[in-house]
């Protein structure tokens, strides 16, 4: 239990992202051209099981080991570890074997094991939040407790089928409320230490856009009138802040920009989703979606890995060629899966390979560089 991958969340859910964020939009891509035939223990259909471990696999794991680690700063205690730690580790992983080898599981034990880990970290981290230490005046974290419940909804909504796009429509605008928060709080920070800059803060503009970003989780409900106006009053309001956190000094620094490009794509996202509803938009592929799924969480989520494994082990949070180099792997591969389409329609499928390998190198280079770091103490002798 002492041995350091077991002492902050992020070490064992970092490793676990990587190791998915290599593999799963491979195994899409192979089994959606036909080269390996789905496999026949899915509990679901092959784009659920796709969508569902995009999401609640590759999504979760990045987002549990980050939000699970932020409470020491965020709320002011450690946090869950040791054997807790373990538990959550094993329940992921009993997810992700429901999910591919739960065809013929008894549908008590199915539900079971592809809930549990859902539902216990949204336990963890509500009772984190419930021991919140730091009592500031501005903080927004009310909000979690208002979000994590409803990701097991979302969850629900996917595997069960009948209700698929309104679960991952939900799923996606729940990801993308946390996102602007965990940018707004660490963009916030970043500056300060790279630029000795102030981005803007406004109660009366931040405010907005997380309620606005909230009442969007429900846009599957809404009236459609109502849902588009709704995402480009938000677009709006998201492009106005970015205006005011130096857009042009932070995209001189690869490290720094790549968050900057990850909130475009929200912004791109929502407008492409509001066209979306209003008529047949002509583009190549699923690209809304993929906006958001390789262009926000492809993209915050490596960032985040490079400087949580670093700046957590007690190393300076120097972003190494290979780092960035993993980051323009990334990045070529939302351009190859969003925009090389538009431009080559007839190379559709080699542009679904060429994404899917840069994920591939991408997140290997991640996982070779910083799993010896996530596995050993800390440099400075602290234990955690």
């Amino acid at each position: 239990m002492n041995h350091p991958l077991w002492l902050v969340p992020f070490r064992p859910f970092f490793i676990l992202t990587c190791l998915v964020g290599l593999g799963l939009p491979l195994a899409w891509v192979l089994m959606y051209t036909g080269a390996v035939p789905p496999a026949p223990t899915f509990p679901v259909s092959p784009l659920q099981w796709h969508v569902h471990e995009m999401f609640y696999g590759f999504g979760w794991a990045g987002l549990g080991g980050f939000l699970l680690t932020a409470s020491k700063n965020w709320v002011g205690v450690r946090g869950w570890h040791g054997k807790a730690l373990i538990f959550l580790v094993a329940a992921w992983l009993l997810d992700r074997a429901a999910m591919s080898f739960g065809a013929g599981w008894p549908p008590a034990l199915f539900w079971t094991a592809t809930l549990l880990f859902q539902v216990a970290v949204v336990a963890m981290l509500l009772q984190i939040f419930l021991q919140q230490r730091q009592q500031m005046d501005d903080s927004d974290n009310y909000f979690f407790w208002m979000l994590l419940p409803l990701f097991p909804v979302a969850k629900l909504l996917i595997v069960q089928g009948d209700y698929f796009q309104l679960g991952w429509g939900m799923s996606l605008a729940l990801f993308r409320v946390i996102i602007l928060i965990m940018l707004e709080r660490t963009q916030q920070q970043t500056m300060r230490f790279a630029f000795k800059l102030e981005i803007r803060r406004d109660p009366n503009l931040d405010m907005p856009i997380k309620w606005l970003a909230l009442l969007l989780v429900f846009a599957g409900w809404l009236p459609v009138p109502v849902a588009v106006v709704g995402e480009l009053v938000l677009a709006v309001l998201l492009l106005e802040r970015f205006f005011g956190w130096y857009p042009r000094r932070a995209l001189t620094r690869l490290d720094i920009g790549v968050m900057y490009l990850a909130y475009l794509m929200i912004v791109l996202q929502l407008i492409l989703s509001a066209l979306g509803r209003l008529t047949e938009m002509p583009w190549v592929g699923t690209v809304s979606v993929h906006v958001f799924t390789l262009g926000a969480m492809g993209l915050v989520l490596p960032a985040m890995i490079i400087r949580i494994s670093q700046g957590m082990t007690g190393r300076e949070i120097v972003f190494s060629a290979a780092d960035k180099a993993a980051l323009w792997l990334l990045i070529g591969g939302l351009f190859a899966r969003v925009v090389l389409p538009q431009l080559y329609p007839a190379g559709y499928v080699m542009t679904l390979h060429l994404s899917a390998t840069a994920w591939l190198l991408g997140f290997g280079t991640l996982l070779w560089r910083f799993t010896p770091m996530l596995l050993a103490p800390r440099l400075d002798g602290r234990e955690h």
